[in-house]
């Protein structure tokens, strides 16, 4: 039996995995800290069957912002204002596009963060 293959993982690295933090949970994210084996602690949270984890930067250079992450929530206005009330970089305020709501931010490393506030799928030409 062949199953479709599905993202089960996200990492992204951060120079201040602690201030990361505060900027998924307001998006409504809730973290747990864990470490493995002799590894560094980091961040992780489950999201449906992802596991998304935040790590620290090994290096000062090393960097996950050109990796783009979505995220649907339930309310886009209500996100973005507490992501301004910790003065976030909003790049796009709050519109309609033909997929819903959508805004798109910065995370305090860079990392570009769309939201969406609605459930709305886009459907892909295969």
């Amino acid at each position: 039996m062949s199953t479709t293959p599905h993202c089960n993982l996200l990492v992204i690295r951060s120079s201040d995995i602690d201030r990361a933090v505060t900027f998924y949970e307001a998006i409504g994210l809730s973290f747990a800290k864990h470490c493995h084996g002799s590894g560094p602690e980091h961040y992780t949270t489950a999201i449906d069957s992802l596991i998304f984890e935040i790590y620290p930067a090994r290096t000062p250079t090393e960097t996950t912002v050109a990796t783009r992450i979505g995220f649907t929530v339930d309310s886009i206005n209500s996100v973005v204002k507490k992501l301004t009330d910790l003065n976030a970089t909003i790049q796009n305020h709050p519109s309609h596009s033909e997929y819903g709501q959508r805004a798109i931010v910065l995370d305090f490393d860079g990392h570009t963060v769309e939201l969406m506030s609605s459930t709305k799928k886009c459907e892909l030409n295969t």
